[in-house]
């Protein structure tokens, strides 16, 4: 696929995808969904880690609702078709991926924006960006994950909050709650969640499971939790990352990983 929505390359191991339509901040179109979708999928064989960014003064600013693809005069009208097709594999493809994924947040996260933002498996926001969940503002409800998300990340009174009230949370805020990871000046997001990739590019095959395991607690059981670490431990300890892990060890050098 020729991208022209999003923005594609492959640094050191990283694969770098960029929403690239700056004049409507990243507004995501149903052609932006499809290029961002086979990226992603794209990414994990031919990259150890990945980092989802934009191009501009905006992360994302949700859904484009001038693009229409329903009809508003129509009682009977869906305008969540979108969601099966492409917004909810972008997400499920962000979980899917078996290699780790960062969010580099410039600007607002709005909307669908606001959850593709918060399915990183970590998050890296500038000090001006915010999280925005607009939906209430249109009559509309969460979607791109964002009401799992949120509850899942700050609990159910403060998504509440959030979700309702449509008030925008500021980076620093986010932060303090627990729902990104780190806050870095606005010109630093990029080259900071690029480093941080770049560390994790040169990690073990058990990365990609130890994900797996973090996305699967969320709604296991201890008994459940168990189990998954039984069956993820006989997988990392099958990787050739483990035998080098080993060998590193015994021979008091540092590893070196091959994702393999």
């Amino acid at each position: 696929m020729a991208y022209e929505k999003v923005l594609y390359e492959v640094v050191d191991q990283v694969a770098v995808i960029r929403l690239n339509e700056p004049a409507t901040l990243n507004a995501m179109s149903v052609q932006m969904g499809e290029e961002l979708l086979h990226a992603l999928r794209r990414a994990p064989n031919e990259a150890r880690a990945i980092v989802l960014g934009s191009v501009g003064r905006a992360f994302c600013s949700g859904a484009n609702l001038g693009e229409g693809g329903f009809d508003i005069t129509d009682p009977d009208r869906d305008v969540g078709a979108k969601l099966d097709g492409i917004l909810n594999p972008v997400v499920y493809q962000m979980r899917l991926a078996e290699v780790p994924v960062i969010t580099a947040v410039n600007g607002a996260a709005v909307g669908v924006g606001c959850g593709f933002a918060l399915a990183g498996d970590l998050i890296i926001a500038g000090q001006g960006a915010y999280f925005y969940q607009a939906f209430a503002k249109v009559g509309l409800s969460p979607d791109g994950g964002s009401s799992y998300l949120l509850t899942k990340a700050v609990g159910r009174v403060r998504a509440m909050e959030l979700m309702l009230l449509g008030s925008k949370l500021p980076a620093p805020q986010a932060l303090d709650w627990g729902l990104i990871n780190r806050v870095v000046p606005d010109e630093e997001v990029d080259g900071a969640a690029l480093a941080l990739a770049r560390q994790l590019g040169q990690g073990p095959r058990s990365l990609g499971i130890i994900k797996d395991m973090a996305w699967r607690a969320l709604d296991s059981t201890l008994e459940t939790a168990l189990m998954s670490e039984r069956i993820a431990q006989r997988r990392a300890g099958r990787t050739d990352d483990f035998a080098e892990g080993v060998n590193a060890f015994r021979e008091k050098r540092p590893p070196v990983f091959r994702g393999r």
